[in-house]
C-alpha cells in the first residue's frame, strides 16, 4: 500500500491527488489534514477538478476529530459529481483517499480557505443566471433565475443548513435545444456557448415575428466542427421550408434576412468533437423598411433611417479598408423585395499596401484581434522627395522568433535593413534615410498574437542636424546634440548588453554613422564586477528553444 498526504495550515491554498493531472497510484492510502490557524474559523473546500474510478476509489471528507471516525464524516465522494462547496463545523477538516488495485483516473485538485463560523461559503452565481440574496450564514436562503431565453436546471432556491452545507448545488442556466422566440429582438446560442456544445445534438429554434414583418440575423461568433456539424437556416416554420443558408466550420457567416415572418434554425452535431458554437442576434422589421445593418466593427456609420429610399454611409477608421460592400447602400425595391442595394459594408486591416499620405496608420491584418497564420504582407510608405519617414510603434506583440516584421530603409526588400522585430521588443521609433520605407510581415503556420499598430509621418530633414536616433529598449542615451559632427552614446539596463559600443556620429549627409544599437539579454558570457544581474535570453520575452547557456561570474580574488 502506498501512503501520501500532508498536514496543511494557513488562511488558504491548493493541493492535488498524487501525480495530478495524470493517473493516481493504485493501492494508495492518502490523508490530508487542514487546520485553520484561527480557532474561530472553519474550513471551506471546493474542487477545481474531480474524477475517481466510480464505485471503487473514494475520497472521504470528515470534520475535525480523528481521521476515519465515521461519526465525523461529511461526504464520501466517487466518480465525477461533487458538491460546489464543502464546509467543516470546526477549525479542522480531513480528507482520506483510498484506491483499489486496478486502473485509476486523474484524481482531483482542491482549493481550501478559512471562513467565518456558522457559514456555508459563497457558492457563486450560475453563468447566464441571476442570484437574489447575499447572505451565506446558517438559515440564509439564495434564490436563482436565468436570463431571458435560458432555462434553469436544478433548484430555484438553496438554504444554508445548520451543518454548514448548502441544501443543493447552485442550478445551471442552459439555452434550450428546442424553443420558439416571439420577442421583436433576441439572441440564439448553441448549447453551452461558448464552452463548446455536446455531441449527438439535433436542435431546432423557430423565430416568429408579426405577419407582414421580416427577420434579420446577425452572426456575432461561429465555430463548428467543419464538414460534420451544421447550422441550416430555413425561410419558414416547416422542415421542408426553403433553405437560405447552411453553415459549418469557423468562418463567421454574413447577415441573413428572411422573406417571410418566420425563420427556422436547425443545428445538428455528430457523435465526435465540437467547436465553440455560435452566438446569433436577431431583430424584426417591417415590409417597407430594410433591416438595421448595425455599426460595422472598425467603422463609423452615418444615417439612422432604414425606410424604403433612404441611404446609409460607412467610413472605415484610420488604418482599415473596405473588405465588403461599398461606402453607401440604399434601401430599395428589387425583384419585389425591399432590401439594401448591396452587402452590409465591413472594414478590416489589409495585408500590405502602398501609402503616400503625409501621415497614417499601419495595422497587422485582423487588428484589433489576432492576425492569421502563414501571412506574407508588404507595405511601402512613400514621402515627397527630400523628406524622411518616421515610424512609431504604439503596440507590438508577435509570436517570439517565428512571426517577424522587417523594416527596410528604401522601397523594397533589397533595401538596407533597419531592423527585424518579433516578440514585444521594438524601438520607440525609426527613421528612413530616403523618402521610402518598406515593411515585410511574415508569420508561420501556428500560433498568433495581437500584432502591431504603427504610426508613420513624413518629416523634413534639418540642414544642420540629424534626426533624433531614439533610445534602445532597456537602454539609456547620453547626449542631446544632434548637429552635424556631434556624437551620442548609449548604455543598457543591468543584465543587458549593447550590440555595439561605438558612439553614433551625425555625418555631413544628415544621417547617423550606423543604426541605433540594441540592448540584448544574451545566452551566456563572462560577468565581472562586485554585483550585477543575469537575465535569461530574450528577457522579458520568452526564451528561445534549444538553448545551452553558461555564465561565468568573476569577482575580486578572496571574495565569494
Amino acid at each position: 500500500v502506498k501512503t501520501c498526504g500532508s498536514n496543511l495550515q494557513g488562511p488558504g491554498g491548493t493541493f492535488t491527488s498524487p501525480n495530478f493531472p495524470f493517473q493516481y497510484d493504485s493501492n494508495a492510502q492518502c490523508v490530508w489534514v487542514i487546520t485553520a490557524i484561527n480557532t474561530n474559523k472553519v474550513i471551506q473546500i471546493n474542487f477545481e477538478e474531480f474524477d475517481l474510478e466510480i464505485g471503487y476509489d473514494t475520497l472521504t471528507i470528515g470534520d475535525g476529530g480523528e481521521v476515519g471516525d465515521p461519526k465525523t464524516v461529511l461526504q464520501v465522494l466517487t466518480g465525477s459529481f461533487v458538491p460546489d462547496l464543502i464546509v467543516s463545523m470546526s477549525n479542522q477538516m480531513w480528507l482520506h483517499l483510498q484506491t483499489d488495485e486496478s486502473v485509476g483516473s486523474i484524481g482531483f485538485k482542491v482549493n481550501y480557505k478559512e471562513i467565518e463560523k456558522e457559514s456555508c461559503g459563497d457558492p457563486g452565481t450560475p453563468l447566464y443566471g441571476i442570484r437574489e440574496g447575499d447572505g451565506f450564514s446558517n438559515r440564509d436562503v439564495l434564490r436563482f433565475e436565468c436570463q431571458f431565453g435560458f432555462e434553469l436546471i436544478g433548484e430555484k432556491s438553496i438554504i444554508c443548513q445548520e451543518n454548514n452545507q448548502w441544501s443543493a448545488n447552485i442550478p445551471i442556466c442552459i439555452f434550450p435545444c428546442l424553443s420558439n422566440f416571439t420577442a421583436p429582438m433576441g439572441t440564439v446560442l448553441s448549447p453551452d456557448y461558448p464552452e463548446g456544445y455536446g455531441n449527438n445534438l439535433n436542435c431546432i429554434w423557430t423565430i416568429i415575428s408579426d405577419p407582414g414583418s421580416r427577420i434579420h440575423l446577425s452572426f456575432n461568433d461561429f465555430d463548428l466542427e467543419s464538414q460534420f456539424d451544421f447550422l441550416a437556416v430555413k425561410d419558414g416554420d416547416s422542415p421542408d421550408s426553403p433553405i437560405i443558408g447552411t453553415f459549418t466550420g469557423a468562418e463567421v457567416p454574413s447577415h441573413l434576412t428572411s422573406n417571410g415572418h418566420i425563420l427556422r434554425l436547425e443545428f445538428q452535431a455528430d457523435h465526435s468533437m465540437s467547436g465553440r458554437g455560435f452566438n446569433i442576434t436577431y431583430n424584426t422589421f417591417g415590409h417597407n423598411e430594410c433591416p438595421d445593418p448595425g455599426v460595422p466593427i472598425n467603422a463609423r456609420r452615418f444615417g439612422d433611417n432604414f425606410q424604403l429610399g433612404s441611404s446609409i454611409s460607412v467610413i472605415c477608421e484610420e488604418g482599415f479598408i473596405k473588405t465588403q460592400g461599398t461606402e453607401t447602400i440604399t434601401c430599395m425595391l428589387m425583384d419585389g423585395k425591399v432590401m439594401w442595394s448591396g452587402p452590409i459594408p465591413k472594414c478590416g486591416a489589409p495585408c500590405g499596401g502602398h501609402f503616400s499620405s503625409p501621415s497614417g496608420v499601419i495595422l497587422s491584418p485582423g487588428w484589433p484581434g489576432y492576425y492569421k497564420d502563414s501571412l506574407n504582407c508588404e507595405w511601402v510608405i512613400e514621402a515627397e522627395p527630400g523628406h524622411s519617414i518616421k515610424i512609431t510603434f504604439e503596440r507590438f506583440q508577435t509570436e517570439l522568433n517565428y512571426d517577424v516584421l522587417e523594416v527596410h530603409d528604401g522601397p523594397n526588400l533589397l533595401s538596407p535593413l533597419l531592423g527585424s522585430y518579433n516578440g514585444t521588443q521594438v524601438p520607440q521609433f525609426l527613421f528612413s534615410s530616403s523618402n521610402f520605407i518598406y515593411l515585410l510581415f511574415t508569420t508561420d503556420n501556428s500560433r498568433s498574437n495581437n500584432g502591431f499598430k504603427i504610426h508613420y509621418e513624413s518629416v523634413t530633414v534639418n540642414t544642420y542636424s540629424c534626426l533624433d536616433p531614439g533610445i534602445p529598449v532597456h537602454g539609456r542615451r547620453y547626449g542631446h546634440d544632434f548637429s552635424i559632427g556631434s556624437t551620442v552614446s548609449f548604455s543598457c539596463d543591468p543584465g543587458y548588453r549593447l550590440s555595439h559600443e561605438e558612439p553614433l556620429l551625425c555625418e555631413k549627409n544628415h544621417w547617423w554613422s550606423h543604426p541605433l544599437p540594441t540592448c540584448d539579454a544574451l545566452c551566456g558570457g563572462d560577468v565581472r564586477g562586485p554585483s550585477g544581474t543575469i537575465l535569461s535570453p530574450g528577457y522579458p520575452d520568452l526564451y528561445p528553444n534549444s538553448l545551452n547557456c553558461t555564465w561565468t561570474v568573476d569577482v575580486t580574488h578572496g571574495k565569494g
